[in-house]
């Protein structure tokens, strides 16, 4: 027998959140400017914010005071900030916020195909569950966790491993869907079947050069590579 015979069936889909579902990304900028106008610093443009995204919120805090006059030296005034930050940006992340093309419908059809569906992000939860509410497709997902849910978020596995256990899957069940390096290195490192790549997103590094199983031509492409 063949291992394409042994294999297991897919039986979930797991999907990151920024860059690969929802361009967020004027979101964060608002709430990044709406902080450094308080710290009366100058803004950050929307190229520079994309470049930032991908690390979670503390990394992102942390690359917007850098490029604006500098990280506090004082621990207690950097937690400030990303405190300050984090209830700027949870009051509302959605304002600017926009589902990329395919993706409700392609969702759906996966969901009527009886997969299940999760989301593995380095957002913060409160933050992701409220977007994803505001943009109409909270109920598309079996389990969701965010970059306060673990120890360690993407580039690590166990995020990945966490959603995949709320799933109730095996990795070797699951195709994770992302748009950048962190995303292919977690998924890879958890050990899912196939890892795919978005041609948008937020990567800071050449699609072409990562360890993926294939870039989809769009989000709505993705049923087609599952055969849904």
């Amino acid at each position: 027998m063949t291992d394409t015979v042994n294999r297991p069936a897919i039986r979930a889909v797991a999907f990151d959140l920024d860059g690969t579902l929802v361009d967020s990304v004027a979101d964060l900028m608002h709430a990044s400017n709406a902080l450094l106008a308080e710290l009366g610093r100058p803004p950050v443009d929307l190229a520079a914010v994309r470049s930032f995204v991908g690390d979670g919120a503390p990394k992102l805090v942390e690359r917007v005071l850098a490029a604006t006059g500098g990280v506090p030296a004082a621990a207690d005034e950097a937690a400030r900030c990303l405190e300050r930050f984090l209830a700027i940006y949870e009051a509302d992340p959605s304002a600017h916020s926009t589902l990329y093309p395919g993706v409700a419908e392609t969702l759906d059809r996966l969901a009527e195909a009886g997969l299940r569906l999760g989301v593995c992000t380095n957002k913060p939860m409160a933050a992701t569950l409220r977007l994803l509410e505001d943009l109409g497709i909270a109920g598309r997902f079996a389990a969701v966790v965010g970059g306060d849910s673990y120890p360690t978020r993407k580039p690590s596995p166990e995020p990945v491993l966490g959603l995949l256990e709320r799933l109730e899957v095996t990795p070797a069940e699951t195709v994770f869907v992302g748009d950048n390096e962190h995303d292919v290195a977690a998924a890879r490192a958890a050990g899912v079947a196939r890892v795919l790549v978005v041609p948008y997103g937020y990567a800071r590094v050449p699609l072409d050069g990562l360890p993926h199983d294939g870039i989809l031509g769009g989000f709505a492409d993705l049923a087609e590579r599952l055969s849904c």
